[in-house]
């Protein structure tokens, strides 16, 4: 039994699971039997759900003797056979000779099974019937496109095959329910059968006109929107077989197209955008390649091919803006102002290849940022630790699940011009692995006479990097290829002695502090012989990282009692406690070193600004973590701090008369 229905010179496939037909399938298709030596009788299902799943169930009285063409198996979800059958002829059931393992019957023959004779008599027999039928079929054939070769084939097979074989091939082929496929098999006389296809066959037509001409009003209508008001959205027409979503992407591929025809690309580019957009009008949405294509057409016209921004090439304020930026620092800030020079002169230098190689937190990477807000250019940072593919840089080839541009093209994507300055972190801490070196893919990008033409495997089009000012940091050059390291201008970039970290303090690191902690200069004072105190005693480093998170642990503490403070103080208000009674908190070089963290209910809120001494200092970040021998030897090249932190370490005041012997 099958779930379909077989009509006499049609192929169909139907599963086989139920244990009858499995049995069946077993003992007569697969134990050696040809195929085709094996007639099957395909009887359409009728399930009754009064019967019992072991019974036979109630057989339709005519059936379509077939040949297995194909059997496949399969065990998920369940056991079942898939079989490939062609029809043959029709049968009629006389009587069922035994029902296990599987059904056999005695039938009756209900139309030939030889060639059938000469259409001739058959015009003779029906006359009109079978020519009007004969038209409608040739219609509905040639309202189908003749380009796909099974239409063209049916064409075909309308001239050669008899006309009593038509009405079973062409049912099967139409768009028809399972009911009206059991009346055409039903159906044994020739001319029933003519005159119950006919009516499918003009519905099947009727159908076919009206989506013909529901499609013309449709592109009548896109070209005369598009003719009129490109950016509109095109409405939805009533009875239309695309919904909303078709025409908006419609609309997207027409404004793409028309942003490829106004883009400032390259001709290679352009030529290659025109075939792929060509390509895309093509496709069904379906297919996973058109979006691939979509994501590749929008990232050539998004990419910034000619626009740049225009340097700013006054020395002065450039030397102005780097001075307020970055204290010390001078090879640095020559190299740049050098840079300006060449480019006032010569418009058309192309970018440097600067490696900054120093320990870390000298501020490498706040360089890098600091130039290109010198040079009014767009920043973007790419950080290549640990990177361990060149597809990184190179970006994935197209054919690959997943591909998208390497970070190279990702950024000149994100800032949108061309001539940004790239800083690339890190560039001694790439890896390498199976998926290539990222180090030999950096040699085209990182070489000015061949990154004027670097290649993109996903672009897999050339564009121009000579623009792009590329800085390198680097902690050191011991694991950067020597290929790689050839193609850079390497600037040291030296620890900070202690004068300059006190600098850096005072300008940079406590204003910060104070901003992100809600803090003004008159409430907290640090001074000068403070911030010497932190260098030596509690930090050693080249770089000021470790200061900037000490200052910022202090301005916590004094938050704190500041908090406190404004606390007591509404308090005190409340319960009119008279004015100049209460005592006030100092921390003072005498004061003890629990003072900062004393928060009893009698303290009164902290005098303005705090002061912050090596004694609040112990308080706030505990003992200090360095001997002082060590400090004597590095502050000794300074008598007068010398003498201002061995005063504050043995508690006493120096008289400003006192340092001048």
């Amino acid at each position: 039994m099958s779930s379909g229905v077989l009509l006499p010179g049609s192929t169909m496939r139907t599963s086989v699971d139920s244990a009858r037909n499995l049995q069946l399938v077993r003992s007569r298709l697969l134990k050696g039997t040809s195929l085709q030596s094996t007639i099957l009788g395909v009887i359409p299902n009728t399930p009754d759900p009064a019967s019992d799943a072991q019974d036979l169930p109630p057989l339709h009285r005519i059936g379509t003797a077939a040949l297995a063409v194909q059997v496949v198996g399969s065990n998920w979800p369940k056991p079942h056979y898939t079989l490939l059958i062609t029809g043959l002829c029709r049968f009629q059931i006389v009587q069922v000779l035994k029902e296990k393992p599987y059904p056999v019957a005695e039938v009756e023959q209900l139309d030939r099974l030889e060639e059938f004779p000469n259409t001739c008599k058959t015009r003779e027999e029906l006359g009109e019937l079978s020519e009007q039928f004969y038209k409608y079929a040739v219609q509905l054939v040639e309202m189908l496109d003749m380009s796909v070769p099974a239409v063209a084939k049916l064409r075909r097979l309308l001239d050669s095959l008899p006309r009593e074989a038509l009405p079973d091939i062409l049912t099967s082929i139409i768009r028809t329910s399972n009911k009206e496929k059991l009346q055409i098999l039903d159906a044994v006389s020739l001319e029933e059968r003519f005159k119950m296809t006919i009516p499918l066959l003009v519905r099947q037509i009727e159908g076919l006109k009206l989506l013909q001409k529901t499609r013309k009003h449709k592109q009548d209508d896109d070209k005369r929107v598009i003719a009129i008001r490109p950016i509109r959205r095109i409405t939805h027409i009533p009875g239309a077989l695309e919904d909303e979503d078709e025409d908006e992407d419609h609309d997207d591929i027409v404004m793409l197209e028309k942003k490829i025809q106004t883009s400032s690309m390259p001709e290679q580019a352009h030529k290659v955008c025109v075939k792929e957009i060509k390509r895309l009008k093509k496709m069904p949405q379906s297919m996973p390649e058109y979006a691939l294509t979509r994501n590749y057409l929008e990232l050539m016209v998004e990419l910034p091919w000619n626009k740049s921004t225009t340097d700013r090439l006054d020395i002065r304020a450039a030397r102005i803006l780097l001075d307020n930026d970055h204290y010390a620092m001078e090879k640095l800030k020559k190299r740049v102002l050098e840079y300006l020079a060449v480019r006032q002169l010569k418009n058309n230098l192309k970018g440097p290849i600067l490696c900054f190689v120093g320990p870390p937190g000298v501020g490498k990477t706040s360089v890098g940022r600091s130039v290109a807000k010198t040079l009014g250019r767009e920043f973007h940072r790419i950080a290549l630790g640990g990177v361990c593919d060149q597809s990184d840089i190179r970006g994935h080839r197209r054919t690959y699940v997943g591909s998208m541009p390497g970070r190279i093209i990702n950024g000149l994507k994100t800032v949108g011009v061309n001539n940004p300055v790239f800083l690339l972190d890190e560039v001694d801490k790439l890896g390498k692995s199976l998926q290539g070196d990222p180090a030999a893919a950096l040699l085209e990008v990182l070489d000015p006479e061949q990154n004027h033409n670097f290649t993109d495997h996903y672009l897999n089009v050339a564009f121009d990097l000579s623009q792009v000012l590329f800085i390198a940091t680097a902690n050191t050059t011991a694991t950067i290829p020597p290929a790689l390291l050839d193609r850079m201008e390497i600037i040291q970039v030296p620890g900070y002695t202690q004068e300059e970290k006190i600098e850096i303090a005072h300008r940079h690191l406590i204003p910060k502090q104070l901003e992100q902690h809600g803090l003004t200069p008159q409430q907290i004072q640090i001074p000068q012989v403070t911030t010497l105190d932190i260098i030596t005693r509690y930090t050693r480093e080249a770089g000021v990282r470790s200061l900037d998170r000490k200052l910022g642990a202090i301005c916590r503490a004094v938050a704190v009692k500041v908090a406190e403070g404004q606390h007591k103080e509404a308090k005190l208000d409340h319960s009119d406690v008279a004015e100049g009674e209460g005592c006030k908190e100092h921390i003072l070089e005498d004061a003890k070193p629990e003072s900062i963290n004393d928060t009893t209910d009698l303290a009164l809120p902290p005098e303005m600004p705090i002061l912050i001494d090596f004694h609040a200092l112990k308080d706030i970040l505990g003992p200090p973590m360095y001997e002082m021998e060590v400090i004597i030897l590095i502050s000794f090249v300074d008598t007068h701090q010398f003498i201002l932190v061995v005063a504050s370490w043995i508690g006493r005041e120096v008289e400003p008369g006192g340092l001048g012997g």
